[in-house]
């Protein structure tokens, strides 16, 4: 016993010896290995944000720029890959990075303590003052964040001026929104009397839109959640460490100050020459293409899981009826929203290589195919018992009488109904943009952020959706009145 308690510490006692010679290799994460093996970096970014990230148009196809996207660049040229960069709302940045949806995000992040829990951070790369958007009217009315009380901010859900906004102004209502577009129209609305953003997002608003001015409203920040700085999932050393020394390099030759802003500058210069709405008709024509692409694939596999879900749930089998059951209510009680984040998210976190684009349809299409189910049943239970029990009478099998008795009737009884849920289709698909499809809803928004009008590429989009709706309201009508001539 002796011996063998003995042994026992000898090997407790070398292995507390070795542990401090044990330090773990950055390369041995894996991170940094699997990025060079697929020879691309994806980089996530919410381009609505000059100049930090934004997109012009160049030679009719859509491109991002901005003094991040060229901090991208420079980090994938350093790690000897093509860049890829990723286009989604601020706040689905570090779910998309947990999920392994991008390697890293570039997106004027700040490294919060909140956020480090998360996930791992690279060195700052650049720092900027916590600044005010507000209407150039009101410029005598507003001078620091005691000027504001009782009125309502805007800020960008998951950022810092959010959080800056809800704990220093605590007076005042804070309105969140994805897209900092979108707060923007709702200053020039009066929905907001003010939009905090970083200092040199806000003075490029300013200077391309004449009725809005900055201000600085003396946040007290801690020096400590100031700056921009690459989110990377958390335990990616292997990344960060050659990210810190992109980072050294671009500030050792102060290309950020000397190359990249200015250069930044130029592009929004040049949006603002060209921000007619008809420069952007290649914009909204890629937006519809990828909308019916959704709808017409969404339809076809909804229509053929809504009818096998309506017979689940016809059936005398109760095993059946129950996964029908389920299946429907679950979905018809869950926002949209929620199923196209889990399908990327979740499932897509099992199946790294599923698009966005294939997600988006996958989510429509099982949303639609609970209420085409529900459609169908209720046309298959509006014929009457008599129909089907002449049809048996005749010799016909159960799947005969539906497929040459039942289904052609009930078809022609909720037609209507079926072509309103195709029609809803067009105007739900939307909702894939917030995942970096790019859909009408997502092209808008590139619009808005490249021509810095809020309102007018709305406008446009609303026009598009009521020309794709009528015209798709026409045709059903057509088959719905050969059906009742039929």
């Amino acid at each position: 016993m002796k011996i063998k308690n003995i042994g026992i510490i000898f090997v407790i006692v070398t292995i507390l010896l070795l542990i401090p010679f044990t330090k773990v290799n950055a390369a041995s994460d894996g991170y940094l290995q699997k990025v060079k093996d697929k020879g691309t970096l994806v980089v996530g970014t919410s381009a609505d944000y000059p100049p930090y990230e934004f997109t012009v148009k160049q030679s009719g196809k859509t491109e991002y720029v901005g003094l991040d996207i060229e901090i991208a660049k420079q980090f994938a040229k350093d790690l000897g890959v093509k860049l890829e960069i990723k286009n989604m709302n601020f706040d689905s940045l570090l779910v998309a990075l947990e999920t392994h949806k991008v390697d890293a995000v570039i997106s004027g992040m700040n490294p919060t303590p909140e956020r480090q829990k998360s996930v791992d951070f690279s060195n700052i790369y650049y720092r900027g003052k916590q600044y005010m958007l507000i209407e150039k009217k009101d410029k005598s009315l507003y001078k620091n964040i005691h000027s504001f009380k009782n009125k309502t901010i805007g800020a960008q859900t998951g950022s810092l001026q959010y959080d800056l906004v809800k704990n220093q102004m605590k007076n005042n209502q804070v309105k969140g929104l994805a897209k900092l577009n979108d707060l923007v129209i709702a200053l020039q609305s009066g929905k907001v009397n003010a939009v905090a953003m970083e200092e040199a997002t806000a003075k490029a608003f300013a200077k391309n839109n004449s009725s809005l001015e900055v201000i600085n409203p003396n946040f007290n920040v801690d020096s400590s959640q100031t700056g921009s700085a690459i989110a990377f999932p958390k335990g990616a050393k292997s990344l960060v460490k050659v990210a810190d020394k992109t980072i050294k390099k671009i500030q050792q030759k102060d290309l950020i100050n000397k190359e990249y802003i200015p250069l930044a500058g130029k592009y929004m210069t040049n949006n603002s020459k060209q921000n007619s709405m008809w420069n952007y008709w290649s914009y909204f024509a890629k937006g519809i293409e990828y909308t019916l692409i959704i709808t017409v694939v969404s339809v076809f596999f909804g229509f053929l899981l809504g009818v096998l879900l309506a017979l689940l749930r016809l059936s005398k089998g109760k095993f059946q009826r129950a996964i029908a059951i389920t299946y429907i209510e679950f979905i018809r009680g869950t926002p949209l929203m929620v199923q196209v984040m889990f399908v990327y998210f979740g499932i897509g976190a099992l199946v790294q290589s599923l698009p966005a684009l294939l997600a988006g349809i996958i989510a429509v299409s099982l949303n639609s195919a609970a209420y085409v189910a529900e459609v169908i049943r209720s046309g298959i239970e509006s014929i009457p018992k008599g129909q089907t029990e002449a049809a048996r009478s005749l010799g016909m099998s159960q799947t005969i009488t539906y497929r040459y008795v039942i289904i052609p009737q009930a078809l022609k009884n909720i037609w209507p109904a079926l072509g309103n849920e195709f029609i809803t289709l067009i105007k739900e698909s939307s909702i894939v943009s917030i995942i970096g499809v790019g859909d009408l809803m997502y092209q808008m928004q590139l619009v808005q952020s490249a021509t810095y009008k809020g309102v007018f590429p709305i406008f446009i989009t609303m026009v598009i959706y009521f020309v794709m709706t009528f015209g798709l309201s026409k045709i059903l009508g057509y088959f719905e009145g050969r059906m009742k001539h039929a």
